[in-house]
């Protein structure tokens, strides 16, 4: 897997490349067909992960040179960056940063302990706070119609039993996301993505939908009668990152088939 350059301060591509499109947690599930799709729309994807290296390596094999991987631990402010020093340096500023890097441990609340609730804090929360933090100033010296994507979750708006550290830190993500559009507009418009049962590998695992009777019992909550594929998070995605898109900022877009309707 390729790495970022040493820490700089360009704020363009050194080679008149394509514009420069960060993904936390970029390379499996959603994250992995965000980055494909960023590729699709012309951009240069350096994609984060923790540390699954095969995941990463199949991304760069089956993307080729439009996209780059980078093992970074987004819950530390420094290492992150030191990483987006080397990302401008090398690729320019990004024009999208997408914070979608995850981390869920589910458990009654009284058997969590406070290990896990910073884990899953300082990852799903925390970490979209050093990523944006430590991108945003590069992206500004860059120029204005920067975009900032919060992948969030439904379970940040409705709770649910045992998700106390994930529904706190996709809840606080979301009002994250509201105060950054305050703070970064016009320059730079920040919004959320809000996905609902959508087939990865991971969800068919937790939700057990290799099982029929799970399956159906899913389905019947969703008005549509069917769960997202990771192509049509995608689809969310290159709108709120197009200029189809220039008068939103703030909001949250919840792609769900109707599940929840807020």
């Amino acid at each position: 897997m390729s790495a970022a350059s040493p820490a700089g301060s360009t704020t363009a591509p050194t080679d008149g490349s394509a514009p420069a499109a960060v993904v936390s947690g970029g390379t499996r599930g959603i994250g992995r067909a965000l980055s494909e799709r960023l590729v699709h729309l012309g951009h240069r994807v350096v994609a984060l992960y923790a540390s699954d290296e095969d995941a990463a390596g199949k991304l760069e094999a089956d993307l080729g040179p439009s996209v780059s991987t980078l093992r970074v631990d987004i819950a530390d402010a420094d290492a992150v960056a030191r990483a987006v020093s080397g990302i401008v340096e090398e690729h320019g500023a990004p024009r999208v940063l997408v914070n979608n890097a995850g981390v869920n441990i589910d458990k009654p609340f009284l058997q969590s302990t406070p290990a896990e609730w910073r884990r899953v804090l300082d990852t799903n929360l925390s970490g979209a706070f050093h990523l944006t933090h430590a991108a945003v100033p590069h992206m500004l010296r860059a120029g204005p119609e920067g975009t900032v994507v919060n992948i969030g979750a439904t379970t940040g708006i409705r709770p649910r039993t045992n998700g106390a550290g994930y529904c706190a830190s996709k809840a606080g993500l979301l009002h994250l996301t509201k105060c950054l559009a305050l703070e970064l507009a016009p320059d730079i418009r920040v919004n959320c993505l809000i996905p609902g049962f959508t087939w990865t590998s991971e969800v068919v695992d937790r939700f057990a939908l290799d099982d029929p009777a799970a399956r159906e019992s899913v389905l019947r909550q969703i008005p549509t009668g069917r769960i997202a594929s990771t192509d049509e998070i995608a689809d969310a995605l290159e709108f709120l990152v197009s200029t189809r898109s220039a008068f939103i900022t703030g909001q949250k877009l919840i792609v769900d088939g109707g599940q929840f309707m807020w």
